[in-house]
């Protein structure tokens, strides 16, 4: 497809063919784009469980490892916003097909790092690269489902949660038989194979041209409505814990909770597993309830749950812990997305998006230097603790802006 920026219309080569979320069109764009999903979120939390591993090798304090998790996630929070906009006006496939390629760049250099600075480069790469993906894939499963967006969401979701588990799996699998820089050439090319099949299936073309950002416009358009400020700050304080709490929890299982490097990473993976079922049931109840309810009720969960995990002084009750953590956590991203895209303008909705995953996935970007911070300074269960206040906060903040917008209303 090609033609002048502002002009394509992502929708129209499916809006004629009924929505599967398995088979046809649809379906299969779908399946692909969530392939990558899995395959990018399961490379980037790769780190998390060779953590440990990682720092050995290279000598790194856990505050050095932090701010390495912290380069992934805030480059990738950087390029939220721009990537939404540019695949709303050039297409979905150039920015899919392209953060794809980048991404591989990224992790063959992790796999090749050999001092601090250059897995700090590797890590950038493969922020940038991870970062031109999901905003994109969101707005591609926007354009191709509107009465079914919930339960396609979930889907898509929950293939980032498949990512984990894959993670967890194959960090257990590496580290038994090779060292930690072996994962990273298994995900290049899982990485590859996608970014061949959307070349292939896609009806878009690729379109290179200039195109305005339009910061000011997308920012006044975003922050004049209250009931999005207050999501907003909702979403970042979730983001900063989920990206504090997924970084850090096998190293916390093992140096907090004296859990063997299997069994953290079992717990790790836990996370995953959990979340791969619950996003599309979450998704699917979001579709028949009031997303405004079912988002904090989802919170309130994950923060009663971690605050088990930090006082549970056996191996059992903080696998239940954390097994009910993951089912808060994880059930409120299908949710709050499904209910932020029906506030969205449809010809901006990639923008929009992507200018507020920008905003909450850099702030949340800082969780991991935090916890490192915080860990070196007195210990993991302190800065575990902190993440228990985000949550409970987001959740009120979340119930505020449900006010607010039935007051609009």
């Amino acid at each position: 497809m090609s033609g002048s920026a502002g002009t394509t219309d992502h929708a129209g080569a499916a809006e004629s063919e009924p929505e599967r979320l398995v088979t046809g069109y649809s379906g299969r764009l779908l399946l692909a784009v969530s392939l990558g999903w899995t395959s990018i979120q399961g490379g980037r939390l790769l780190l998390s469980p060779l953590l440990p591993a990682i720092s050995t090798d290279l000598g790194l304090s856990s505050t050095r490892a932090g701010v390495a998790i912290t380069v992934v996630w805030g480059l990738y929070a950087l390029l939220q916003y721009p990537s939404g906009r540019l695949s709303d006006r050039l297409s979905r496939t150039t920015l899919l097909v392209g953060g794809l390629c980048l991404a591989c760049v990224g992790f063959l250099a992790l796999a090749a790092a050999t001092t601090y600075p250059a897995l700090l480069a590797g890590a950038a790469v493969v922020g940038l690269g991870a970062g031109l993906y999901p905003t994109p894939a969101r707005g591609l499963v926007s354009d191709l489902f509107v009465e079914r967006r919930g339960q396609a969401f979930g889907i898509h979701t929950a293939s980032g949660d498949l990512g984990g588990v894959v993670a967890a799996g194959l960090a257990t699998l590496v580290l038994a038989v090779a060292t930690w820089r072996a994962g990273f050439p298994l995900v290049v090319a899982v990485l590859a194979g996608v970014a061949l099949a959307l070349h292939v299936w896609s009806r878009e073309g690729y379109v290179l041209e200039r195109v305005g950002l339009a910061v000011g416009e997308t920012g006044r358009r975003l922050f004049a409505e209250p009931r999005l400020r207050w999501l907003l700050v909702a979403y970042s304080l979730y983001a900063f814990s989920w990206q504090s709490a997924v970084s850090f929890l096998p190293t916390y299982l093992q140096a907090g909770k004296s859990f063997s490097p299997a069994l953290a990473n079992a717990g790790f993976g836990a996370l995953f597993v959990v979340g791969a079922v619950v996003k599309p049931l979450a998704g699917a109840v979001g579709d028949r309830f009031r997303r405004d309810l079912v988002a904090p009720a989802a919170l309130a969960l994950a923060a009663v749950a971690l605050a088990g995990v930090v006082v549970a002084s056996t191996p059992a009750l903080v696998v239940v812990g954390v097994a009910c953590f993951a089912a808060g956590l994880m059930a409120y991203p299908p949710v709050m997305q499904a209910y932020l895209m029906d506030s969205f303008p449809t010809d901006s909705m990639g923008g929009d998006l992507g200018a507020m995953r920008t905003f909450y996935i850099g702030l949340g970007a800082l969780g991991p230097t935090y916890v490192g911070a915080v860990a070196d300074a007195f210990d993991y269960r302190v800065a575990f603790a902190g993440l228990v206040g985000c949550l409970f906060v987001s959740t009120g903040l979340v119930l505020v802006g449900g006010r607010a917008g039935r007051r609009a209303a």
